[in-house]
């Protein structure tokens, strides 16, 4: 088996490849490519099999494609989606094409001298100057409307599965995303196109278009949609949220919870696929793990790998560390010495109100502070009621109604975290 074939195999990474493609993999270093549409500034943890296809790709000695959407960006891709996308402007699509550029630079070689050093595109800049006519003329008379409407991606929409239907802008889109793999096999000698499962439909034309515009083989292969156990699709907050690559839209710390927290029945297959950990390691850690689960061994290795590799060993180690002292034992001196970036990322959407310096400086009783001074609390004698109940925490230590706050328990000399039991939170922020 071909070196890279297997090893997406054991990972769980292949759905389905068109015949030949193992060999075309043995006979040549073979040109490959993905296409990302620029729907956003930022990729998110959807996006993360796709990139490591193309990084395992190149690791096994081929060259890898990452296409950007320039032009099928402004129509959307209908494959696995009820509605159709809104239409983006220029402005917007230019913003996201240098976001999403900026995060492949991180995780592909386009650098090195290496023959299969990788190379960015942009289907915007082979697409912008052919005319609408020459299209329908030199293309579209080699897929016939019955190919086209045989797509899972079109039938859903077409029978009544979905309301809304499907314009012809939409429908257009295999036949583009078509072109752009027929365009890069002939320019530039690309003989194989990836993606997910969902996008097969829009490969497979590609691959036709090339055998019967030129009368030439390509090749397509597809992963699988990565799922939760329940059979749900992976990649979301419990919230519904995306988990974005770019840390101004998720935190480090909330990037690495995401992992920290998926399923046991889950990280097993997850630690495969997110990791390049290899098989022996992967196996010993499975076996760890099942002699006893509640160490969460692999979702440890799991949060750990994959929040290094997408935002650097020393973001991650700051994280594993502020996780340690959320949810393990803490010192006052831990808690004091948390950078400001990782202290506001714990405690992202907690209250906060701004206090004088000059307060703390001459310190305040933890009765005054936990009402009047803070808000935190409705009076001092709830107060007092919670502070009998030892209830109350000043940067996670259990304090006394004798407690003055001040100057020393700031961290990075501006912050203050109240506590109240286990959840609730408040922040003094000095200024």
């Amino acid at each position: 088996m071909n070196s890279f074939i297997e090893e997406l195999t054991w990972r769980g990474l292949i759905h389905n490849m068109i015949p030949g493609t193992e060999e075309q993999l043995d006979k040549e270093m073979t040109l490959g490519y993905i296409g990302f549409d620029p729907t956003a500034d930022s990729l998110h943890v959807g996006s993360l099999v796709p990139i490591l296809l193309l990084v395992h790709f190149q690791r096994h000695g081929h060259k890898p494609i990452a296409l950007i959407g320039g032009s099928t960006g402004m129509i959307g891709d209908p494959s696995g989606k009820s509605s159709e996308r809104n239409l983006q402007d220029d402005e917007t699509l230019q913003k996201h094409l240098a976001g999403i550029k900026s995060q492949l630079e991180r995780f592909l070689d386009f650098e090195s001298n290496s023959p299969n050093s990788a190379v960015l595109v942009n289907n915007y800049d082979w697409m912008k100057n052919i005319s609408f006519l020459e299209f329908a003329r030199d293309i579209g008379k080699f897929i016939t409307v019955n190919y086209m409407m045989a797509k899972d991606s079109v039938k859903k929409r077409l029978n009544g599965e979905f309301q809304e239907g499907m314009s012809f802008t939409e429908f257009t889109y295999q036949l583009l995303q078509g072109f752009d793999f027929y365009h890069l096999f002939s320019k530039e000698g690309v003989k194989l196109q990836m993606g997910g499962s969902d996008q097969w439909g829009n490969l497979t034309t590609g691959t036709e278009l090339i055998r019967k515009k030129i009368g030439q083989e390509a090749f397509a292969l597809t992963c699988p949609l990565i799922t939760k156990a329940d059979g749900t699709k992976f990649g979301k907050s419990e919230g519904g949220e995306n988990i974005w690559l770019d840390v101004n839209r998720t935190s480090v710390f909330k990037f690495y919870q995401f992992w920290l927290n998926v399923a046991d029945e889950d990280s097993e297959k997850y630690i495969k696929i997110y990791t390049f950990l290899s098989k022996q390691e992967i196996d010993e850690l499975i076996i760890q793990h099942k002699e006893d689960p509640s160490k969460r061994i692999l979702q440890k290795k799991l949060a750990e790998e994959i929040t290094s590799w997408v935002h650097g060993k020393e973001e991650t180690n700051k994280v594993i560390q502020a996780s340690s002292i959320l949810f393990g034992k803490s010192t006052k001196e831990d808690f004091l010495a948390l950078d400001e970036s990782t202290f506001l990322s714990l405690f992202e959407g907690v209250p906060q109100k701004e206090v004088s310096l000059t307060d703390l400086k001459n310190g305040v009783l933890i009765l005054e502070a936990l009402s009047d001074f803070s808000g935190f609390l409705a009076s001092k004698g709830e107060a007092r009621r919670a502070l009998k109940e030892n209830s109350i925490s000043v940067n996670q230590q259990k304090i006394n109604e004798e407690y003055k706050i001040g100057e020393g328990d700031l961290i990075q000399g501006k912050y203050i975290l109240l506590q109240r039991g286990k959840k609730s939170y408040f922040i003094l922020k000095g200024v």
